[in-house]
C-alpha cells in the first residue's frame, strides 16, 4: 500500500542540519512518497545567521538523507514570514517540480502557522522532540563543544566537523545580511 501523500514539501534554513531537522524530514518520508526541502536563504553565505552556502547546506542533507530527497535553493524575497512568503514558496515549488504540494511538513512554530492560508494544501507541524536550534548549535561549535556537536547532528556529518566549525568561526562576525 502507498503511502497517504505524493508530495511533501519542507522549508528551512538548515544553517546547521540538526537532529530537529531530520525528524520532520523523516517524517515527509514516512508519509509521503516523494519529498523536496527547499532551502530558505539560498542566496546567503558566510554570514553570521547563514554561515554555509546553497551548495554546502544540500551536501549535508544528502550526506544523511540521499536520494530519499530532493534538495532545492528558495532565495529570500524580503517579505517576512506571512502568507505572501507561503504564496511565493507554492510558486517556487510549482516552478520546480511541476505541482503543488500534498502536504507541507514543518516544526512546529507559531511564525508558520500563517504562511499557507488560502493555499488549500495539508499541513502538518511536527512537535519538537530534540531541544536544540541550528543557533545554538551553532554557538555550541563556535565554542568547540564537539561533544554537543555529536549529540545533536547525524553521524554522517561527524568527519566535515572541521570544516563546519572553521565556516561558522570564519562568518560569525559577519552580520552583513539581507535575510530575514
Amino acid at each position: 500500500m502507498g503511502k497517504p501523500y505524493n508530495l511533501g514539501v519542507l522549508v528551512g534554513r538548515f544553517q546547521m542540519l540538526h537532529k530537529g531537522h531530520e525528524e520532520i524530514i523523516e517524517k515527509s518520508l514516512e508519509l509521503c512518497e516523494k519529498t523536496a526541502v527547499f532551502i530558505g536563504s539560498s542566496q546567503e553565505s558566510r554570514t553570521e545567521k547563514n554561515p554555509f552556502s546553497f551548495e554546502e547546506r544540500k551536501e549535508m542533507l544528502k550526506t544523511v538523507f540521499g536520494d530519499k530527497i530532493m534538495v532545492f535553493p528558495l532565495p529570500d524575497i524580503g517579505v517576512g514570514n506571512n502568507s505572501a512568503w507561503g504564496e511565493y514558496v507554492i510558486k517556487n515549488v510549482v516552478g520546480v517540480l511541476g505541482q503543488k504540494p500534498d502536504l507541507l511538513v514543518s516544526g512546529e512554530e507559531e511564525r508558520r502557522n500563517t504562511w499557507y492560508d488560502g493555499q488549500n494544501i495539508k499541513q502538518i507541524f511536527i512537535e519538537k522532540t530534540v531541544d536544540i536550534s541550528a543557533s545554538r548549535l551553532r554557538e555550541y561549535i563556535i565554542n568547540g563543544d564537539s561533544e554537543n556537536f555529536k549529540k545533536y547532528t547525524n553521524e554522517k556529518l561527524w568527519d566535515k566537523y572541521p570544516f563546519i566549525r572553521n565556516t561558522i568561526l570564519s562568518s560569525k562576525d559577519n552580520t552583513d545580511t539581507k535575510s530575514i
